[in-house]
């Protein structure tokens, strides 16, 4: 079993930094929003800035899960702590439903007062603004998500996305209270909102809860059977029947190799070894891989490319591919 290296102190700092800067801009981004509302009176920006209180709720929670989930494995957590960030992704789903209710609560109440809107072309302008640094700031944070293998930074990335889709909904439903003078058009948009924040919630929940749960994921299936690909043969004949245990950054695959019948303990540790190091030096996050030996019992002769076998029953004619369907097959393919 190969292992790869922990979390280097130079990524954590990398992720712990970007961690704060989000709870800087949210922080920054809410008080523009709430201004806006205390302006203009709007529903559609009220339920806008209560979305970004969940921005900043969620990146304080993030700074602790970051540092948190970098911690080792250990005794107690043999898989390490990783896990750690799809809880607080699921909770910052929770937090969006519990905000879109509030939104829908209040925009009902704005419609039974008839409450009318004022300044809206300074409410426009400035979350107009917040719209634009949501949607830069979300798209750097997919980006360090992805680099960093950080679930927590990438579900906050994938937020502030929404964040700026639901900014834009209040920009234009402010315009058009502007252009037709209809101030329900407001808290129309306000129970859009809601409902659009509603689901986004409850994907941020589902999607942390397959991941929990270690739900198969195929486009990570696909990129091992490439690596895989890239470094059988010699004895490496076939994979097959492939799981993945993902706690954050750090991912635990077990499968099964198909080798020589004749190779003996040693053979086999010593050539697992040199395909498992580099399997992981090629693989995009931190981990292990942990195979269980299958003997060939002569059954591949024909794809195995393995030379001076001396229990060979036929001729070598072309390598078996690795393929996804081999890879997530329980059986042997032949």
């Amino acid at each position: 079993m190969i292992e790869a290296a922990e979390l280097s102190p130079r990524e954590l700092r990398i992720r712990l930094g970007v961690a704060g800067l989000t709870f800087f801009v949210g922080v920054s981004i809410l008080a523009a929003k709430f201004w806006a509302f205390h302006l203009t009176h709007s529903q559609a920006i009220y339920s806008d800035a209560l979305e970004s209180i969940v921005n900043v709720v969620t990146a304080a929670v993030g700074f602790v899960v970051i540092y948190y989930a970098s911690k080792p494995a250990d005794e107690d957590h043999p898989y390490g702590h990783g896990k750690v960030e799809h809880f607080s992704a699921a909770f910052e789903g929770g937090l969006i439903i519990f905000a879109a209710i509030f939104v829908v609560v209040e925009a009902v109440k704005a419609h039974i007062r008839g409450q009318t809107l004022t300044n809206l072309d300074e409410g426009m302008w400035i979350i107009g603004f917040c719209g634009l640094a949501n949607l830069g700031f979300g798209l750097f944070l997919k980006s360090i998500g992805r680099r960093f293998a950080s679930p927590s930074l990438q579900a906050a990335g994938v937020h502030l996305l929404v964040d700026f889709w639901t900014t834009l909904a209040a920009v234009v439903g402010v315009l058009a209270v502007k252009l037709t003078g209809l101030h329900s058009i407001d808290r129309v948009v306000a129970l859009l909102l809601g409902l659009h924040m509603t689901f986004s919630g409850l994907r941020l929940v589902r999607g942390s809860a397959l991941e929990l749960m270690d739900a198969e994921d195929v486009k990570l299936l696909e990129q091992l059977a490439e690596i895989f690909e890239a470094n059988v043969g010699d004895g490496i004949i076939q994979i097959h029947h492939i799981k993945i245990i993902r706690s954050g950054w750090f991912h635990h695959i077990d499968g099964h190799a198909v080798v020589p019948e004749f190779w003996n303990v040693e053979q086999a540790h010593d050539r697992l070894d040199i395909f498992e190091s580099r399997v992981i030096k090629s693989y995009p996050y931190g981990g292990e891989v942990n195979f269980h030996l299958d003997p060939c019992k002569r059954k591949y002769c024909s794809v195995c490319d393995y030379k001076d076998c001396p229990v060979r029953a036929a001729q070598f004619q072309s390598r078996m591919p690795v393929v996804l369907e081999h890879l997530r097959s329980k059986v042997e393919p032949l």
